[in-house]
């Protein structure tokens, strides 16, 4: 639920009444992932998806239904279904979600709060609820924190809650959103823990869906020129916390970048390792002049990130990687070098070319490959696990 954090937050704090549907577990093709989610106020009011439109009528009578009946519930949709093309899950996978009321009084409120509070402040943190299991354990939750520390309760025993914790606590560091499934008496011995990818249960045992929330990754954009602007906006589009950063104070303004989140006037290879990075930022090298992009690509290629790309020609290329061979950057570091950058999408426009990167950061994220879906017999939904992934 941490996709619409904000809204809900908001609700909590003028008092609504809701319940709240969440994507738990995914199978086959789906459209949304796990953790996407939808809400329902006692008005009618209704705030984000499950499903891009599939299935959303049927989740929102379920979601009246728990509002008036204060029952937690997991349900199933999928393409075998026999009211398949009723509910509208005609694209071949198998979703199940979970419905959860959120009354004036429960106890679950304060948790919630605090949860959704901390991911609107972009602060990590995990939500821990019980998703098959004995029925006192539905419609608990538990809040854990990057330290280890947690608040709140799933419903069961102390033992229970401590071992829910570190094992959420494995998935928050990793950035990941999941199950956890407990096998019938191992519930409170965390070796005895299996992780399930498709939410399944274990009989007598207790399924767990742990929800991960983490910062937005980074985008650094180097180079204040007209296709930086083009790509600021893309970045942002795909959730970027973006920055741009240029060694010349008079191109690097507000003015030009107004929906940057930060504006940097630096030199590039010195701003960069005096910046905090990790495995999900995305640079892009935007300078077009060896002054500027050699010693930063030299720094940058030697950071553990998610990309690294270089605007510029062919020919530029091949100048850059001689350039960078000959201060010393190695052909493994090289390897990771994507220039020129973009997809072949024949781009000409800043905004074109914006998308070509863009399109090419989606595709690395992603483990696509950038061919048309058209005629291919590719999946056309990617679980991502192979790369580092946004939360």
């Amino acid at each position: 639920m941490f996709d619409i954090a904000g809204e809900l937050h908001r609700w909590l704090a003028e008092g609504r009444e809701f319940a709240v549907a969440t994507v738990v577990a995914v199978s086959g093709s789906a459209p949304r992932g796990p953790g996407a989610a939808l809400a329902v106020d006692s008005g009618g009011t209704v705030v984000g998806s499950v499903s891009g439109g599939c299935v959303e009528g049927a989740v929102y009578e379920l979601c009246a239904q728990a509002i008036e009946d204060g029952v937690t519930r997991v349900e199933r949709f999928g393409y075998s279904d026999e009211d398949a093309f009723a509910v509208g899950l005609t694209c071949g996978g198998v979703i199940d979600i979970m419905v959860t009321p959120v009354p004036a009084r429960a106890p679950v409120r304060p948790v919630l709060r605090a949860a959704l509070s901390a991911a609107a402040r972009g602060e990590p943190g995990a939500l821990v609820r019980a998703v098959a299991g004995p029925p006192e354990l539905l419609g608990g939750a538990l809040l854990v924190r990057p330290d280890g520390s947690y608040e709140g309760s799933l419903g069961g025993t102390a033992e229970l809650d401590r071992t829910a914790a570190g094992e959420a606590g494995a998935l928050l560091d990793a950035g990941r959103t999941g199950t956890l499934v407990f096998p019938a008496g191992g519930a409170g011995r965390g070796p005895a823990r299996t992780e399930s990818g498709d939410g399944s249960a274990c009989p007598g045992g207790v399924t767990l869906f742990v929800e991960s929330s983490q910062p937005p990754p980074r985008m650094i954009v180097f180079g204040a020129i007209d296709f930086a602007a083009a790509l600021v906006r893309a970045g942002k589009f795909l959730g970027y916390h973006v920055t741009v950063c240029d060694a010349r104070p008079v191109f690097v303004t507000r003015a030009r970048f107004p929906e940057a989140d930060e504006i940097v006037a630096d030199w590039p290879h010195r701003y960069l390792p005096s910046t905090r990075t990790d495995a999900r930022t995305v640079l892009c090298v935007l300078t077009h002049d060896a002054k500027f992009d050699v010693p930063l690509l030299k720094v940058a290629l030697g950071l553990p990130v998610a990309f690294v790309g270089a605007l510029g020609s062919r020919r530029t290329h091949a100048d850059r990687e001689r350039r960078l061979r000959e201060a010393g950057v190695g052909e493994r570091e090289l390897s990771r070098l994507r220039s020129p950058i973009g997809l072949d999408l024949g781009a000409r426009t800043p905004e074109e070319t914006a998308l070509s990167i863009a399109a090419e950061i989606v595709a690395s994220r992603r483990g696509g490959t950038g061919a048309p879906l058209t005629g291919s017999g590719t999946p056309i939904h990617r679980d991502g696990r192979n790369t580092p992934a946004a939360a």
